[in-house]
């Protein structure tokens, strides 16, 4: 038996899986014990290191509280897709890929203050919370 690669496609329903779990406050060791494998298992997942096979992403959706077709974004947008009531534009996905790649804590913290503040300059002060 051969072991396929991952794709483009698994990495981004890693990402999704990443995002939607944040976005609830849930753990990966949390998401992994609902769905019975390590929080390293889920870090493997949304890193797209790993597949994620169809059962176990029936199980991330179902304990996310999302339809499976948010993780796959079937029927969605060029450019956008519905994630958890928010509507991510095209270029987001990218944002949140290279913010996540930044293991520096305080780089983090800094790169966030930097997109709050040019969105509160493009919106005003009342469309961004801190």
């Amino acid at each position: 038996m051969t072991t396929r690669a991952t794709t483009d496609d698994d990495r981004t329903v890693g990402l999704r899986i990443m995002t939607l779990r944040k976005g609830k406050g849930v753990s990966r060791s949390a998401l992994g014990a609902a769905i019975g494998v390590t929080f390293q298992q889920v870090l493997k997942y949304e890193k797209g290191l790993n597949r994620v096979g169809a059962g176990r992403l029936h199980e991330i959706a179902k304990h996310l509280e999302v339809p499976v077709s948010t993780l796959l974004n079937e029927g969605g947008e060029e450019g956008t897709s519905e994630m958890s009531g928010l509507q991510v534009e095209a270029g987001a996905i990218e944002l949140l890929k290279a913010y996540a790649a930044i293991e520096d804590v305080d780089l983090r913290r800094n790169v966030l203050a930097i997109v709050r503040t040019a969105a509160r300059l493009g919106h005003g002060p009342e469309a961004i919370s801190a």
